[in-house]
């Protein structure tokens, strides 16, 4: 019986992935570092049942359509914005993803972000390396204090609920916001339900880990900014869009907040060129899963879910299988 064929969109994956892809499927890869253009995709799409894409991939119906034999496209990544997902279920393509993997490490890497931009890790490791250290001076590189601050969280799902596991040793007073109330997340972390007003006004560290719907895009810009405590630090680690990217270097230039740290971006990989220059900001190049052990295992999950969605069966993680087959 022949393999059904599949593409995935960057030249490999990890070593248990690649090994299980090529004994279930008859698997193609990008040959280059770099993301497939749209027409490379759809031209590769032609004789594909099976897609294992990256986050960067813009998956729109027109590229659906360039598969006649398309039946599952498998998201290497939890968040799902790059995938019209009404767009596949209408063409009966199941679409996987990986969530619950990244928690941990994402939230480690949210709670490094924000320790960094407040005590200007980055800038004074480059003036060490650069050779500019000659002594203790008092006035340099003076951060913020953690201890005994208010963290304020837009997005209380997994990934929030444990960046405030993470504060507890910090004894700080942990606010959210979120589409409603999370009373699991309440009780393991004693976080505080409050409205998104509540939560601009009072959170001195505001760490967004909320997914990219029509509801947070945009949602933080100058008129947020202007209700924020004047020494407070914005961390995003959820999506990009969700901050309005020059009005984030308004707020910053004119002082509405002290700093920011950022994993993702507006228009990502594209950054504002102010960002670059700002003393406050520490920027990432969006790694909030990058660690060998959450990596490997978002691949071979996204790889068996691919492998039993093209066998019929169930995956463990998919947005639309019972509609398509419910």
């Amino acid at each position: 019986m022949a393999k059904p064929k599949v593409l995935v969109t960057w030249p490999y994956l990890f070593p248990e992935a690649d090994e299980l892809l090529q004994q279930e499927t008859e698997v193609a890869y990008h040959k280059e570092e770099r993301p497939m253009t749209r027409q490379e995709l759809m031209e590769a799409l032609c004789d594909k049942e099976g897609l294992l894409c990256m986050l960067f991939d813009r998956i729109a119906g027109e590229v659906l359509d360039a598969g006649p034999y398309l039946k599952v496209v498998s998201n290497l990544g939890v968040g799902l914005d790059n995938i019209d997902i009404e767009a596949a279920t209408q063409r009966g393509i199941v679409i996987t993803h990986t969530p619950g993997i990244l928690t941990e490490a994402t939230a480690d890497l949210g709670w490094v972000l924000l320790m960094a931009t407040a005590r200007l890790i980055p800038q004074a490791h480059n003036f060490t390396k650069n050779k500019q250290f000659k002594g203790i001076r008092y006035h340099i590189f003076l951060g913020k204090d953690l201890v005994g601050k208010t963290l304020g969280i837009y997005g209380m799902g997994r990934i929030g609920t444990a960046l405030a596991r993470r504060s507890r040793g910090f004894n700080m007073r942990i606010i959210y916001h979120n589409r409603k109330p999370n009373p699991e997340g309440e009780k393991e972390t004693g976080a505080k339900y409050v409205s998104l007003q509540e939560l601009l006004r009072k959170s001195d560290f505001l760490v967004i880990v909320a997914p990219l719907t029509p509801e947070t895009h945009g949602r933080f810009g100058l008129e947020e900014f202007h209700q924020m405590k004047r020494d407070a630090i914005l961390i995003n680690i959820g999506r990009g869009p969700i901050v309005k990217e020059k009005e984030l270097i308004q707020a910053l230039k004119e002082g509405l907040i002290w700093g920011a740290g950022l994993d993702v971006y507006e228009k990502e990989p594209e950054i504002e060129e102010d960002l670059l220059a700002m003393n406050r900001v520490v920027l990432l190049p969006h790694i909030g899963s990058a660690t060998i052990e959450t990596r490997s295992a978002m691949a071979l999950t996204a790889v068996q879910d691919l492998v039993e969605a093209l066998k019929g069966k169930k995956p463990r993680h998919s947005p639309n299988w019972d509609k398509i087959k419910g």
